[in-house]
């Protein structure tokens, strides 16, 4: 699961000039082509990193529409909408592969091809029941990114309600070759939710194998769901 549910709870219930010498000038001018390789460079980095904020806002707009239709429309019908734009902002994949850890290669295929099914049910089971009603809310996303190293970057989110204070959700992202994706959910800004759900992974995978962690997220899946189909 990418997504907290106490955090998400509380957010349903509710941002002079300096001299130059001549030999300065001259420096200038003479690095003039490898300055503009650079400013360039510069541009491109930026472009980037607002096709990253790009996704979040995307998602976030996506969260919106389904917090809208909660009161109207059934869970399944919400997580229908909601599945295509988390399987596009999330690399699930790769969160899953990094929360079971290690023993991900050792798994089957068949296994692997179950677990990442049941893993992406539970994640949009986990957003539709966590972001089901609407009062007012508005998101917000930071058009600055926080590098963390190559091809990594945070983008700073949050969600504010009418009144009170707002609630972080950062999102750790990197670039594949679909764009940037998200790999990593900070809840109140520093809580990974990777983390937290890869002790929990293990723990099963411990005790039962690949069968004992499908059969769990299909449970939450379930119980989120209040037993409609997801």
């Amino acid at each position: 699961m990418l997504v907290n549910q106490d955090t998400t709870a509380t957010v349903n219930r509710a941002g002079g000039l300096r001299r130059r010498s001549l030999l300065g000038v001259a420096a200038v001018l003479v690095a003039m082509p490898v300055s503009g390789r650079a400013f360039a460079g510069a541009s491109q980095a930026e472009a980037s990193q607002a096709d990253a904020a790009a996704t979040i806002k995307q998602f976030n707009a996506a969260l919106l529409a389904t917090m809208k239709a909660g009161g109207q429309t059934d869970f399944t019908h919400r997580f229908q909408a909601l599945a295509p734009a988390v399987d596009k902002a999330f690399d699930l994949p790769d969160v899953l592969a990094i929360s079971v850890g290690p023993s991900w290669a050792s798994l089957s295929p068949d296994q692997q091809a179950r677990l990442l099914d049941a893993f992406g049910r539970y994640t949009v089971a986990s957003y539709v029941a966590n972001f089901d009603s609407y009062s007012g809310q508005t998101f917000t996303v930071s058009a600055e990114t926080r590098a963390l190293d190559a091809g990594r970057v945070v983008v700073s989110s949050s969600i504010k309600p009418v009144n009170g204070d707002a609630t972080a959700l950062d999102y750790v992202m990197k670039q594949t070759q679909s764009g940037w994706k998200v790999v990593d959910v900070l809840a109140a800004g520093s809580i990974s939710r990777v983390a937290v759900q890869r002790s929990d992974f293990r723990h099963l995978l411990s005790k039962g194998g690949g069968d004992a962690l499908v059969a769990s997220l299909q449970r939450k899946a379930a119980d989120l769901s209040g037993g409609e189909p997801a």
